[in-house]
């Protein structure tokens, strides 16, 4: 809302300057009969009539997207803009048709005083005031249009200087001094155009602007978990810079993790440019540093399917895969075996016919199983088991034992502490002895979770 207000303003102010000094430099023209001073008025007309354009356009350009404007409304800016350039080329010719008209017929000088210097001078001091808080307000607002208006006032300058040489000529008896001095502000006119009609040209037809596809590639590449860029887009309508991105990232990864990446890079191009309109389509890919695991993982997600426990063997060259398929309860067995090798081919053409895969088959345990915590005599009965087991042994200190009863048996959690130097493998072993001494002992078991973890400090 600030900057909006900013640039309405400024526009408004441009408004009122602009028609003052045109009045003044063509009154003062006619009445001198100088058609350099006479072009220059005209000029600031059309600068008028381009700043009453820019203030009506900078008050919808900034307007967000709607059912008919899917990228809101910012290049109504650079619309305007070549509006404007068209008249300056009008403009332009007319003055220079005039000029060679008044050179040829050899039109008398017009009537020096001071008066046409003392208001080209105060144009001069307005140009320059308007075209730095013009060109400050564009800077700030990235608005295509103050910069045009801003240009203008700039141009306006050197043609005011254009017409007090020519008049300074006049008065020293050239007297093609004035005219002189029309054409060459018709050649700034159309300079300036021809600058304007570049630039607006560049913007509608989405021409990337210069160093900003190195910038957001850069940008978008800081993130973690992009791995690189298919395609990178860069456009500009209005202040804000539209980024159209497909991105490589890890096909391990999951759904949530992707949709952090993509958070992320928001956050790196909004740093990068500020203002800006991020789609990011994310593209899994495999990574070169994938273990079989991953890749037997990436497959059985890409299934639909629950399975845990895989491991994988190397057995002189030949693959040895076992996997736990979870599967529903009341499916039928033979609707099951066909999932199973289902999974069993894919894999196999994922690895080769030659890898030995072993499907285990058992029921997909509900999200919610109903359970209730086992009366505290039974827990200490559990607890003084695990201590029995454990002693003697590399795990030690039993603790924060609980007991559930559910429908499909008991479940048993316990921590336990090990030597910090022992390796994960050997802590599993320890701890895989005393859950199988237990389920032996207490056959109503069904499940042993353990967490093992260091003595304390």
């Amino acid at each position: 809302m600030t900057s909006q207000h900013n640039k309405t303003s400024v526009a408004a102010i441009s408004i009122f300057a602009s028609g003052g000094m045109a009045a003044a430099k063509f009154a003062v023209g006619i009445a001198i009969g100088s058609l350099a001073l006479i072009s220059e008025a005209l000029h600031s007309s059309v600068d008028l009539i381009a700043t009453i354009i820019t203030w009506a356009v900078v008050r919808v350009s900034d307007k967000p997207a709607d059912e008919e404007h899917h990228y809101g409304h910012g290049k109504l800016e650079s619309v305007s803009a070549l509006g404007v350039t068209a008249l300056l080329y009008v403009l332009a010719g007319g003055i220079l048709v005039e000029a060679y008209s008044r050179l040829r017929e050899g039109t008398p000088p017009p009537t020096i005083s001071a008066v046409p210097f003392v208001v080209l001078v105060i144009d001069i001091l307005v140009n320059l005031w308007r075209a730095r808080a013009l060109h400050r307000a564009a800077r700030e607002t990235s608005s295509q249009a103050l910069a045009a208006d801003a240009l203008h006032f700039a141009s306006d300058v050197l043609g005011s200087f254009a017409v007090i040489i020519g008049l300074i000529l006049a008065a020293l008896g050239f007297w093609w001094g004035d005219a002189a001095a029309a054409a060459a502000v018709a050649v700034m006119i159309a300079l300036l155009g021809l600058r304007m009609a570049g630039s607006t040209v560049q913007t509608l037809v989405d021409r990337a602007p210069e160093g900003a596809h190195e910038k957001a590639t850069a940008a978008i590449r800081s993130v973690a978990g992009v791995i690189d860029i298919e395609r990178l887009r860069v456009r500009m309508v209005g202040a804000t810079t539209f980024i159209d991105t497909i991105a490589k990232v890890p096909r391990t990864y999951p759904i949530d993790r992707v949709e952090e990446i993509k958070r992320n890079a928001h956050a790196a191009v909004d740093k990068a440019f500020g203002d800006t309109d991020l789609s990011f389509t994310a593209v899994p890919v495999a990574r070169d540093n994938e273990t079989v695991r991953d890749r037997i993982m990436v497959i059985a997600h890409n299934s639909g399917l629950a399975v845990h426990h895989v491991t994988v063997h190397d057995l002189g060259g030949k693959l040895i895969v076992s996997i736990d398929l979870e599967v529903d309860a009341g499916m039928r067995l033979d609707a099951a075996h066909d999932v199973a090798n289902t999974l069993e081919r894919k894999i196999k053409e994922e690895f080769g016919e030659d890898v030995e895969v072993d499907v285990h088959i058992e029921p997909l345990e509900p999200e919610l199983p109903f359970g209730v915590d086992a009366t505290p005599e039974r827990v200490r009965t559990i607890a003084d088991a695990l201590t029995e087991y454990a002693a003697g042994g590399e795990i030690h200190d039993i603790h924060n034992v609980r007991v559930r009863n559910t429908d499909a048996g008991e479940i048993v959690n316990f921590h336990c502490r090990a030597t910090p130097s022992m390796s994960v493998i050997k802590v599993h072993e320890h701890v895989d002895a005393i859950e199988r001494a237990l389920r032996r002992a207490f056959p109503s078991v069904k499940r042993v979770i353990s967490h093992a973890e260091p003595p304390r400090a």
